[in-house]
């Protein structure tokens, strides 16, 4: 039975150092080589994720933004990418400047990805996050609220206290034209609130790569909230030992910790590669 191996990246795959570690890349690039059907589904960009897993000879489609995009670095192209609507967007906008919170807002305009914001309205958090990516060509502020609208919008990210995000988690996470992700940071004391079109979800990015590759069965790798909805559409999930509690109870069964390449260990074991 044909099986497609799906790995989250950050607190799952990657150590705190944002990569995969020399050992898992020893461990997992024969198990590659032999045909294991292996990708990752995350909230990382393109630009960041293949920075993350330079040394991982993947293959297979990947998914990025949680669902919204799911990319095949080995042909170059997109597969598929989940849009905002233009008046959806711009309710999210509102909502969450009139609780001042500057988004960065994802959008492509004329086939190029941008990463938006109004510059001087940066959190500590934003700032921290730009720090780590300097000379990015998505990165694009800008002067004016109203010029965060322009593209084809399909993600918001906020980082910044828990109090002030949560307020407006509780709005957006009831609105089904949209799904909204609230969790800590996995390297800091930051918390992320990241927005994308209903459909952007890694459980329906994974389902669509299923058909796609022609597998039969999923068995994916995740340590939480995003990484949810795919536990519920995989046919075995596995929580690594960092995982929230909540995710824990939800998986087939629960592995090593992210820091002592967990994943790997238990694919080397148990793939059939």
């Amino acid at each position: 039975m044909k099986t497609l191996f799906v790995s989250d990246l950050d607190g799952t795959l990657l150590t705190q150092e944002g990569s995969v570690s020399a050992y898992s890349c020893e461990r997992l690039n024969p198990l590659l080589e032999r045909g294991m059907v292996f990708t990752y589904a995350t909230a990382r960009s393109a630009v960041s994720a293949r920075r993350a897993t330079e040394k991982l000879h993947i293959t297979a489609p990947v998914v990025l933004y949680n669902g919204g995009l799911i990319y095949d670095f080995h042909e170059d192209k997109v597969l598929r990418v989940i849009l905002c609507e233009h008046d959806v967007a711009a309710y999210i906008l509102n909502v969450l400047l009139n609780y001042n919170v500057m988004p960065f807002v994802y959008s492509s305009i004329e086939r190029k990805e941008r990463v938006s914001w109004v510059q001087g309205a940066e959190s500590e958090g934003m700032k921290r996050y730009l720090s780590y990516r300097k000379g990015d060509e998505r990165l694009s502020p800008v002067s004016q609220r109203e010029e965060l609208l322009k593209g084809r919008i399909f993600y918001f990210k906020c980082i910044g206290p828990f109090d002030l995000l949560a307020r407006v988690w509780n709005i957006l996470k009831y609105d089904n034209r949209m799904i909204c992700i609230f969790h800590q940071e996995t390297y800091h004391q930051d918390f992320w609130m990241e927005i994308s079109p209903r459909e952007a979800t890694k459980a329906n990015a994974v389902t669509f790569l299923k058909k796609e590759l022609q597998c039969e069965r999923l068995v994916c790798f995740g340590d939480s909230s995003n990484d949810s909805d795919m536990f519920d559409v995989c046919d075995e999930k596995y929580a690594v030992m960092n995982a929230d509690d909540w995710l824990k109870a939800k998986s087939t069964s629960v592995i090593g910790y992210s820091e002592e390449d967990g994943v790997a260990k238990w694919l080397e074991a148990n793939s059939g590669f």
